[in-house]
C-alpha cells in the first residue's frame, strides 16, 4: 500500500475511536528520548496509549502482545519526545505578529500594543488571535499553552480566549488579568470564580485556571500588582499564579516583601526575572517559586539587563521553563527559545572565564530541552500531567522526523531536537493521546478561512486604534 495512503488509514482509525476511553495506540521502533530520569533515552522503542494516558514504554512492546487491538504507528525514522510546554505567551496579539520586529524597550512595547491598540480588540478579535496562536504551537510541537490573557476587557472577552483554547485541542492553561489600559468592566480578579466554575470544574485536565498579575505598579497601577489581596484570592479558588514583568530592583524589593508575606511558593511562577538582587533569588529558592525565561523577549527587546536569567536560577536551584512571549517582534517556536538560551548562556559562560584558569559552567542541549519540556510543565503546576514521557502520564508527544534533510543522520536524539529539527520536521502532535497534526499538517483547520479571519480582525483592530 502507499504510505501516504497508509497513513491516512491510520488516521481514520484514530479518529473512529476518538470518544473511546479504552481505545489503544502503539508507537513502534522510535528512537524515544523521554525526558524522564528513570527512563532516560531508548534508542529504539515502543510506547503504548492507552486513552488518553501513556501506559508502558519499553523495546518492542508488540512482542509482549501490545499490538493487540491497538492502532499501530511504525515510527522507524522518527524521534518520539514529550510535548514542548510554553509556559507564557500573550496569545490574543498573534494577529499583530512581527508588527514592530525591531521593538527598542518594553515601554515602546507597552505603549504601542497595550495602551494604543489592545483597547480596540473586540471578544471575537482575542478568539482569532488566541486561536491562531494555539493552532502554531501545535504546528511547531507546543502541546501546553499558557496563554497570559491581559486584555480581558468584558466577560465574554475572557469566554472568546478560553473557547479558542478549547476548540483548538491544545492543553491550555488560562491566565486571567485584566487589560493594563483604557475602558474596561471591573470585572477582574472577580470574574475569576465564574470562569473556574464555568470551564474549570470538571475532571478535563485539558483546561487549567491560573491568575496572571505583575509584579509591580510600575506599568498598569497597584491593584495588578501581585501582593496579599491578589494572593489571597488565588488561594481562595485553588489556582496558581504567574507574575509577569519581573525585573530589576523593584521587582526584587517586591520579591522579598512576597516572602516575608508568605505569598511565594511552588504555586507561584515568576516570569523574566532579569536583574533580581542575590537576595531576590534566595527568596525564590528557599520558597520553591517558580521560574519562566523568555530568551529571544530578554535578549532582543532588552529586559533590564537583557540577559536571560538562567545561570541565576540554577545557582538558585531553580530549573525554569521557557516561554515565547510577545510574537508582535519574536519567533513563535520553542525550538528558537533553547537555541537563543544555550547560546546565550555559553557565550556567557565562556566569556566570564576567559583570560582566566576557570572551568566555565556551561548548560547543555538536555538542560534546555528539559526547560522545554520537563521542568516548564513543573514550572506551571503540570508536572503530574505533562512535560515526559512517563507511564500515567498525560500522552502529550511529538513524532520529529529524524531522516530529513536537515536531520539526517540521527546521531544523538537531543541534539537533533535541539540543534537540529524545527517546525517542518514535527511529523505528528498528541495532546491527550488525541492527534492534533498529523502528516506534517494540523487537523480540523482551514488555513485559508483561517487567513481571512487574521487579517479581517487585524485590519478592523488598527482601523479602530488608528493605526490602519
Amino acid at each position: 500500500m502507499d504510505p501516504s495512503a497508509a497513513r491516512t488509514q491510520i488516521l481514520d482509525r484514530l479518529r473512529r475511536q476518538a470518544a473511546d476511553p479504552g481505545r489503544r495506540v502503539l508507537i513502534t521502533g522510535a528512537a524515544v528520548v523521554t525526558m524522564d530520569p528513570e527512563l532516560g533515552i531508548l534508542p529504539k522503542a515502543d510506547l503504548l496509549v492507552q486513552g488518553e494516558t501513556i501506559a508502558a514504554i519499553a523495546p518492542d512492546l508488540a512482542a509482549q502482545g501490545a499490538a493487540d487491538g491497538a492502532v499501530v504507528i511504525d515510527a522507524r525514522g522518527f524521534i518520539l519526545a514529550p510535548g514542548f510546554v510554553d509556559t507564557h505567551r500573550h496569545a490574543w496579539e498573534a494577529q499583530l505578529r512581527r508588527i514592530m520586529p525591531d521593538v527598542d524597550d518594553l515601554g515602546a512595547y507597552v505603549t504601542s500594543t497595550l495602551a494604543g491598540i489592545a483597547p480596540a480588540y473586540t471578544p471575537h478579535d482575542v478568539y482569532v488571535g488566541t486561536r491562531l496562536a494555539a493552532l502554531t504551537a501545535l504546528d511547531s510541537g507546543i502541546t501546553t499553552l499558557l496563554d497570559f490573557s491581559h486584555n480581558s476587557r468584558t466577560r465574554a472577552h475572557s469566554d472568546r480566549a478560553i473557547q479558542a483554547l478549547i476548540d483548538t485541542g491544545i492543553r491550555g492553561v488560562h491566565a486571567s488579568m485584566r487589560p493594563h489600559f483604557g475602558d474596561w468592566d471591573g470585572q477582574w480578579p472577580g470574574d475569576l470564580a465564574r470562569l473556574k466554575d464555568t470551564y474549570f470544574s470538571t475532571d478535563d485536565r485539558l483546561l487549567t485556571l491560573r491568575m496572571a498579575a505583575l509584579a509591580t505598579d510600575e506599568i498598569a497601577g497597584p491593584d495588578l500588582a501581585y501582593g496579599t489581596v491578589l494572593a489571597r484570592t488565588a488561594r481562595e479558588l485553588g489556582i496558581g499564579v504567574s507574575v509577569d514583568a519581573v525585573f530589576g530592583r523593584a521587582s526584587s524589593a517586591a520579591v522579598l516583601e512576597w516572602e516575608k508575606a508568605g505569598l511565594l511558593g511552588p504555586d507561584v511562577s515568576l516570569i523574566h526575572c532579569t536583574g533580581l538582587t542575590t537576595d531576590a533569588w534566595r527568596a525564590m529558592g528557599a520558597t520553591g517559586a517558580n521560574v519562566a525565561l523568555a530568551p529571544t523577549s530578554d535578549a532582543q527587546i532588552g529586559l533590564e539587563t537583557a540577559i536571560p536569567a538562567i545561570d541565576e536560577a540554577l545557582a538558585a536551584g531553580i530549573r525554569p521553563g521557557l516561554s515565547i512571549d510577545v510574537e508582535v517582534a519574536l519567533a513563535s517556536d520553542m525550538f528558537t527559545q533553547m537555541r537563543a538560551l544555550l547560546a546565550i548562556q555559553r557565550m556567557r559562560a565562556v566569556n566570564a572565564a576567559y583570560g582566566t584558569e576557570a572551568q566555565p559552567q556551561r548548560v547543555g542541549v538536555a538542560d534546555v530541552l528539559d526547560f522545554a519540556t520537563a521542568s516548564g510543565a513543573r514550572s506551571i503546576g503540570l508536572g503530574d500531567t505533562t512535560g515526559s514521557l512517563t507511564p500515567g502520564k498525560q500522552a502529550d508527544l511529538l513524532l520529529v522526523g529524524a531522516e530529513d534533510l536537515n536531520t539526517m543522520p540521527l546521531n544523538d536524539p537531543i541534539g537533533t531536537l535541539v540543534l537540529g529539527a524545527d517546525p517542518r520536521n514535527i511529523d505528528a502532535v498528541f495532546v491527550a493521546g488525541h492527534p492534533r497534526k498529523w502528516a506534517g499538517t494540523v487537523l480540523d483547520v482551514d488555513v485559508a478561512a483561517l487567513g481571512d479571519d487574521v487579517r479581517a480582525s487585524r485590519d478592523k483592530v488598527l482601523r479602530a486604534a488608528g493605526r490602519a
